[in-house]
């Protein structure tokens, strides 16, 4: 068994650090004592076993809220056992009435930072849901301008399809205005036409000779 003494400055009377420091003490199964050192300081005295004494000073390492633990004085020995438990030490009502008030004070003022940290959390979250909605808003912009363009790509397909069916039908037509019996007749008629003329070149060269 160890016995470690500590004296804690800082901002360490008048803001609960006692109770805190009794509170680290029991839950550590370490006995011994704190209590308010004039003008400004804590000291505390505590008994157990080793590894629970050092992990109860850097315990003592306090920095929030009013508890500003600036720093601390270590002396180690030998335990006593003269304590039976951890407790505090007060001094006249007078001055732990004072205490009281001015812990409750620091209470109320550390409620008051949270509302204030818990409004300025609200409010960045509120401007990141704005900024949200302005994206979707811009996606919902972009959405239309494609559907729109796909309407219209849409318009000019169907514009293609129908010409290309026109040019379609009047190459049928060519074909079939080609193939038909009439133009056929034509070219019979255009070809006996030819055969009687060079027939009747023949005979003028017949003559001549």
């Amino acid at each position: 068994m160890k016995r470690v003494e500590v004296l804690a400055r800082g901002d360490v009377q008048r803001v609960g650090f006692r109770d805190v420091v009794q509170r680290i003490g029991r839950n550590l199964a370490l006995s011994g004592t704190v209590q308010n050192q004039e003008p400004y300081d804590v000291r505390i005295v505590g008994e157990g076993e080793e590894e629970a004494l050092k992990e109860f000073v850097e315990a003592l390492r306090i920095k929030d809220g009013p508890i500003q633990v600036r720093e601390l004085e270590v002396r180690w020995a030998s335990a006593t056992g003269e304590f039976p438990y951890f407790m505090i030490i007060r001094g006249d009502w007078q001055e732990e009435l004072g205490e009281r008030f001015d812990v409750a004070v620091g209470l109320l003022h550390r409620s008051i930072v949270l509302g204030e940290e818990n409004l300025t959390v609200s409010r960045m979250m509120l401007n990141k849901q704005d900024q949200m909605l302005d994206k979707q808003d811009a996606s919902i912009s972009i959405l239309q301008e494609i559907k729109a363009d796909t309407s219209e790509i849409g318009a000019i397909r169907e514009e293609v399809c129908a010409t290309r069916e026109e040019a379609r039908r009047g190459r049928d037509e060519i074909i079939s205005t080609l193939k038909s019996d009439r133009l056929e007749e034509k070219y019979e008629r255009l070809s006996q036409e030819i055969a009687e003329i060079k027939a009747a070149i023949a005979e003028i060269r017949a003559k001549v000779s």
